[in-house]
């Protein structure tokens, strides 16, 4: 019978793993040994780092799972979920290094791995870019007891040339037509809003009644989407242009909580299937459902919109307060959207007819 291990090592399959509160720090990592004895000095040596951390100030050691942890935890940006999916892809390559040792040479791995596994340069480029800002944030923000920071020096982390990375590709008239007319109804109507509020995917697809505020002196309302729900974390103002507002009236009563539905539900996003097969049909077969919001900031900026007016109505961080404009203010923004309504070559009202075998939406 074996002896028994230092209380703080636990045997996982074939390596004994560290779980254990050291100096007020709780400890968790591989040791990566199957040895009781060379895990009980691993853990030895990472107590007197922590020992030396505490009187002289030397900087204890510190793993990239740590330090991954501590980003998911704090971090407040609306995409961590896809932080959280590209973290347990990077801890297989990085997770019981130590801080110092994550650099191009020891994320070169997962590099290879993930090309080999099919993943486009752009989606590499997500799990380098989340590396390096947890690194950032440990060599600058991140500061222990002592007021050291998790790491002395950020190394350089290098993206990938996106030769694969496709340009943003607004849509004329016609074929935004063409592509509309081959989407189902409820998609259509979700890519008409879309392509004129300048709405993020999820904006569209998690658009709330409850977030609606009425002007009656206008005879119109507007949106404002909570920060928790918007990629900046800035409250998202959404301006209803003509059409815009068409669309939301057409929804009226349709569901209690959601704007945009299908089945009862609300969609998780328009890429799908659906609108895989009308872009198809329609030839553009590599217009993306973001290329939406391209098309109508590239409308307003033919239309003679200001950049600030622009920047307010796509929903870019600006510093500006979004959701305190003034009567006036607003007067301007809502002109200016209905600056995208007119089509520039012939200065008529936008028509937009979409059919779908039997059934017939007109908004305009």
């Amino acid at each position: 019978m074996g002896r028994k291990a230092t209380p703080g090592l636990i045997k996982r399959g074939e390596v004994w793993h560290i779980q254990k509160i050291i100096g007020g720090r709780r400890i968790r990592e591989s040791t990566g040994t199957g040895d009781l004895t060379e895990a009980e000095r691993f853990l030895a040596h990472l107590a007197e780092e922590v020992r030396k951390a505490e009187i002289y100030g030397v900087r204890p050691r510190r793993t990239f799972r740590e330090a991954a942890t501590k980003h998911l935890q704090e971090a407040t940006k609306a995409s961590i979920k896809r932080d959280a999916d590209l973290l347990r892809v990077l801890d297989v390559f990085l997770g019981d290094l130590p801080l110092e040792g994550v650099h191009m040479g020891s994320l070169q791995p997962y590099v290879e791995d993930r090309r080999a596994a099919g993943w486009k340069k752009r989606t590499i480029n997500y799990g380098l870019q989340v590396t390096r800002r947890i690194l950032n944030l440990a060599a600058s923000e991140w500061m222990d007891a002592h007021g050291l920071t998790w790491l002395a020096h950020a190394p350089k982390i290098k993206l990938l040339k996106e030769d694969d990375k496709k340009e943003p590709y607004p849509l004329t008239w016609g074929e935004q037509a063409r592509l509309f007319s081959e989407l189902p109804p409820y998609l259509a109507q979700m890519a008409l809003f879309k392509v004129n509020t300048g709405c993020r995917d999820q904006e569209v697809c998690n658009l709330r009644w409850e977030w609606g505020v009425p002007i009656p002196e206008m005879g119109t309302s507007v949106f404002i989407i909570p920060a928790r729900r918007v990629k900046n974390r800035e409250d998202r103002l959404v301006i209803l242009n003509r059409v815009a507002k068409g669309v939301v009236d057409e929804m009226r009563g349709k569901h209690d909580e959601y704007v945009f539905t299908q089945k009862g539900k609300p969609l998780c996003r328009l890429y799908n299937r659906a609108w895989k097969v009308a872009r198809s049909k329609a030839g553009l077969p590599d217009v993306r459902v973001h290329d939406l919001k391209h098309t109508f900031g590239r409308r307003l900026r033919a239309a003679g919109v200001s950049f600030e007016d622009r920047q307010d109505l796509l929903g870019h961080k600006s510093g500006r307060i979004t959701t305190h404009y003034s009567m006036p203010e607003l007067e301007k923004l809502i002109e200016a959207a209905n600056q995208v309504c007119v089509s520039e070559r012939h200065k008529i009202d936008t028509m937009v007819v979409l059919r779908k075998k039997r059934h017939l939406v007109s908004v305009g």
